[in-house]
């Protein structure tokens, strides 16, 4: 099927034995509350259109194949009508979301994409009250960028309505939800332009590169939801903590 052929393409651009996976016991154990009929959801950050196939490989060499291709990703439109990414989102657990930024690009379509995203929402809502669910959500919005003046690729910030949001939606499913960090490194696979393209199409160069993948602990639920900023702003810190330690590792962005 289209889930193994996304895996499959991916697979051959990624060195895989030198690529990481940290924090296993952490994936074990979002993985056990996930069999126990409970939620999970990692919020990562997103550097590469493959990163839903980056994260079931690395879950792959984890030891996780079965758990990873239950994991639904939530995806921003390029993903869903970009010719190139289309067939690597027909075998994935795909829940589209529009970003503002693309809602408020074109006045002629943002009712139908709002439509979208409550129909989305809806699916998501189903999915969480049944239990068991672990979605992929990248609370950035986009793709990280490389800083043209350090050549780095710092994370882009998590945006705090879209984690405001899944929270609300735990809290609404009435099924224990469980929230993990979760720091990628897939730049290098197939980088993005340097500049935010609205429209599809852009150019891809795709490259033999190690990937890697680190997963915190639980994120503690900070204060109630006049703490949401906290929880946001903690959520992020402890991402990006996560994403240096991985960089340092595989010797990348370092001075």
């Amino acid at each position: 099927g289209f889930y193994a052929f996304g895996c499959d393409f991916f697979r051959p651009c990624m060195n895989v034995d030198e690529s990481l996976v940290h924090g296993k016991s952490n994936l074990q154990k979002a993985f056990d509350q996930m069999s126990n009929g409970e939620n999970v959801v990692f919020f990562a950050n997103h550097q590469s259109e493959a990163d839903p196939q980056v994260f079931s490989i690395m879950l792959e060499k984890a030891g996780f194949a079965q758990e990873a291709a239950k994991v639904v990703y939530v995806a921003g439109h390029k993903v869903t009508t970009d010719p190139l990414a289309i067939p690597f989102s027909m075998g994935r657990n795909l829940l589209c979301i529009h970003s503002k930024k693309h809602i408020d690009a074109d006045p002629d379509t943002k009712s139908v994409k709002q439509r979208q995203n409550l129909r989305t929402m809806g699916a998501m809502l189903t999915q969480l009250k049944e239990g068991g669910a672990a979605l992929w959500v990248a609370p950035s919005g986009g793709r990280d960028r490389r800083d043209l003046e350090t050549g780095k690729v710092p994370i882009a910030p998590f945006d705090s309505k879209t984690i405001d949001m899944f929270r609300l939606m735990g809290n609404k499913s009435k099924t224990p939800t469980h929230y993990y960090p979760l720091a990628m490194i897939s730049y290098e696979l197939c980088p993005p332009p340097d500049f935010v393209e609205a429209g599809v199409g852009e150019q891809r160069n795709i490259r033999f590169n190690p990937v890697g993948i680190s997963c915190g602990e639980e994120l503690e639920s900070v204060g109630g939801l006049e703490q949401r900023h906290a929880f946001c702003e903690n959520a992020e810190k402890v991402t990006d903590e996560l994403y240096q330690a991985l960089t340092k590792e595989m010797g990348i962005y370092q001075d």
